[in-house]
């Protein structure tokens, strides 16, 4: 597909500085998050690399004193840990710009094998586990869009606005129900065609058909209490997630999740065993590669070369 973008290439350049200042802003007002520097790598056996699907494989290398590292695929582990390293207070939280290498990504217009990506993670009561809160959250986080859109927008009024006033919350299960003989990817344009924005909940857990909406790593969020938000994209008339997002597992659904996929041996490893042993704080969290409707509005290139900046 032909990209010809509205802004000159230093134009450009300019409106990417103005959205990330802006979101950052937006972000850490809403949310009561501060900037942490993040890992680019960590040691391969700690456990707190993301493994993705469990299929994608790290960029892995050997340091001089002989232990192995992986470069990070998501910071999803590792802010739980940093939370509770830095002594963050209830309803307090942290942010990064991560960046990392996802080697086995599948090249598009939405997808690179880089990611520049934002990530946060917050302390939360144990009573906050529940959907209402998650919808509260997932709320907050689309205004953040909202306003970021509104700015860029005005900055650069060439520029149209696309997203729709307020989001829609479905329920993986439900989208199948309605259309069964779809996939779920068809399933996801077939909503955000429709409503514009939506968030699509519990992702990762098996549904009636037996089979998962799409994959999420079984020892960091709760399936029952994670979703997408999702935002339809014009030109590829195609949904594409701005953020995924979640309540993270307790040592329960941690064992459970790690049951249904076979994956119990994980409990030996550092971070997860700290999770089982209640070492942890209750978090919620946003952190996975998606791009931005306002970055792939202003990207130079974006369709040809697959490059990508992210609002995980």
């Amino acid at each position: 597909m032909a990209y010809n973008s509205k802004l000159s290439v230093f134009e450009t350049q300019k409106a990417i500085k103005i959205i990330k200042v802006k979101f950052e802003d937006a972000l850490c007002n809403k949310l009561n998050l501060t900037r942490i520097s993040p890992p680019l790598f960590v040691e391969t056996n700690s456990g707190l690399n993301d493994d993705l699907n469990g299929c994608e494989r790290p960029v892995m290398f050997d340091l001089k004193s002989g232990v192995s590292a992986s470069v990070v695929h998501s910071l999803a582990k590792w802010k739980r840990l940093a939370l509770k390293t830095y002594g963050f207070e209830i309803y307090s939280g942290l942010y990064a710009n991560m960046n990392a290498i996802r080697r086995d990504e599948d090249l598009g217009p939405l997808h690179s094998y880089y990611v520049d990506q934002w990530d946060w993670e917050k302390v939360i009561k144990e009573a906050d586990r529940n959907i209402p809160y998650l919808k509260s959250v997932v709320k907050d986080i689309y205004d953040c869009f909202l306003e970021t859109e509104q700015c860029i927008t005005e900055k650069f009024p060439v520029l149209s606005r696309k997203l729709p006033s307020q989001i829609v919350f479905i329920g993986a299960q439900e989208m199948e129900d309605e259309h069964p003989q779809l996939s779920p990817k068809e399933r996801e344009t077939v909503y955000t065609r429709k409503h514009g924005a939506i968030f699509v909940s519990q992702v990762g857990k098996i549904l009636k058909s037996g089979e998962k909406h799409d994959g999420r790593a079984p020892d960091y969020d709760d399936w029952d209490l994670n979703g997408d938000i999702l935002v339809h994209h014009e030109g590829l008339d195609t949904a594409f997630e701005l953020s995924s997002m979640g309540i993270r597992v307790t040592k329960d659904t941690l064992v459970s999740q790690l049951t249904v996929r076979g994956a119990l041996d994980r409990l030996d490893l550092p971070f997860h065993k700290a999770l089982a042993n209640g070492e942890l704080p209750f978090t919620n969290w946003r952190g996975n590669r998606a791009i931005s409707s306002m970055y792939v509005s202003l990207r130079q290139n974006t369709y040809r070369r697959g490059a990508s900046f992210s609002l995980g």
